[in-house]
């Protein structure tokens, strides 16, 4: 399937974005026009080079000062002759930014006083971002982003200074969970309108996927740091057949815990949120008998879980190896109607798809499968068997 990738590792903003849509292959002078058409503003649309990364360059410069509401804003939008698309993006992308800021002070979009929002060039942005879109046909990617690097330091506002990222900013990252970082240079790279569209456009939260790269797109940003100022976007081919799904491993070796201890363990992990525990025998240092145990974990829950380890085994410490990524099926869970010796039964079965729906495999529950096997005289693997055939017909007439 084809997916784009946003990679601000040295910040966004709006004309970055639009720069690295144009070049992408987006209509530049399309873009120009709408973006002047929308605003009060000049575009000069050209090349520049952020050290030795040629890219595309969009310079914005306003012909009147000062600001205007979000009715205001919309109202002019839904005026000129735009496709309807773009028109409900750029309002999307609008109430993003007006509600960050509203939450920020404490007001209503109707007391609201707009500071980027109501200026020309960030209305000019937002058009511009939502015309290159839609002329490159993205609508229908999945669309990633890696960490944002926001920039170090204070930016100068009117009231004082305030750290980096701009309030406005922040609240958007953490409205729509998008993934940041500080760095890696000083001043302010992550502007609130660059993460306003960020917010909407990037559709895929999690890990980003292994890409076929078809082409890549650089938007040159106007300073010039040790780092190329540029955002740059991927666009190419992922296999979207798996679930990407991040982890962590612990692992520690212990040589004088009880089997009793060991099976308690597994229970504990599992009920603490482990994904898989594994207890491997193994011959440890002077030739003693012992075990390894595993544990497949979220990165988040790792922590806790070793804890456990260390309190229920007396380990002296617990690795963690970090693993890229894991590929995963779907799962879901169904119940499967089935006689047996003239009794009926209801079984839980997990079933596994990718994710364009295509049935991997089907797996009964096996406690359920062991109690209608005890009630019913039949082994359980026979229990298991039937039940496993009986799903995959239900799941053929469906």
């Amino acid at each position: 399937m084809k997916a784009i990738i946003f990679d601000p590792f040295c910040g966004a903003s709006g004309d970055m974005t639009i720069g690295a849509l144009i070049d992408l292959g987006a209509d530049a002078g399309k873009i120009k026009d709408a973006m002047e058409l929308a605003a009060s503003v000049n575009v000069d649309i050209s090349r520049a080079n952020r050290k030795g990364i040629s890219a595309s360059r969009v310079d914005v410069s306003t012909k009147t000062e000062g600001s205007i509401t979000l009715t205001g804003i919309i109202d002019r939008i839904n005026s000129i002759e735009l496709p309807p698309a773009v028109i409900s993006d750029a309002i999307c992308v609008f109430n993003i930014l007006a509600n960050a800021e509203v939450k920020i002070h404490g007001t209503t979009i109707e007391e609201l006083h707009f500071h980027e929002l109501g200026q020309e060039d960030a209305i000019a942005d937002i058009i511009g971002a939502c015309i290159a879109f839609h002329d490159l046909g993205l609508k229908d990617h999945r669309i990633f982003c890696t960490p944002i690097s926001v920039g170090m330091g204070f930016i100068e506002f009117s009231h004082g200074k305030f750290p980096v990222p701009a309030p406005a900013a922040l609240e958007i990252l953490k409205e729509y969970s998008l993934p940041w970082q500080m760095g890696p240079v000083e001043g302010e790279l992550l502007t609130p309108t660059g993460a306003a569209l960020l917010a909407y456009f990037v559709n895929e939260k999690g890990l980003n996927p292994a890409i076929k790269t078809e082409a890549v797109g650089y938007g040159a940003g106007i300073g010039d740091f040790q780092v190329p100022n540029v955002l740059r976007i991927i666009k190419g081919d992922v296999d979207d057949s798996l679930i990407s799904d991040r982890i962590e491993m612990l692992e520690t070796n212990v040589d004088d815990v009880t089997g009793q201890v060991l099976s308690n363990l597994i229970e504990v992990l599992m009920d603490a949120g482990a994904k898989d525990v594994s207890i491997i025998p193994a011959t440890m240092k002077k030739g003693r008998s012992g075990h390894i145990i595993q544990v497949i974990a979220k990165p988040q829950d790792s922590g806790r879980l070793a804890r456990k380890i260390i309190e229920e085994t007396g380990s002296l410490g617990v690795r963690i190896i970090p693993i890229k990524h894991r590929l995963i099926a779907r799962r879901e869970m169904d119940n499967v109607s089935i006689t047996l010796n003239g009794r009926d039964f209801q079984i839980a079965v997990k079933i596994a798809r990718d994710l364009r729906g295509a049935l991997l495999n089907i797996s009964a529950e096996f406690d359920e499968c062991k109690k209608a096997s005890r009630d019913s005289g039949i082994p359980v693997r026979d229990v298991i068997r039937l039940t496993e055939e009986e799903a995959r017909k239900n799941i053929s007439k469906a």
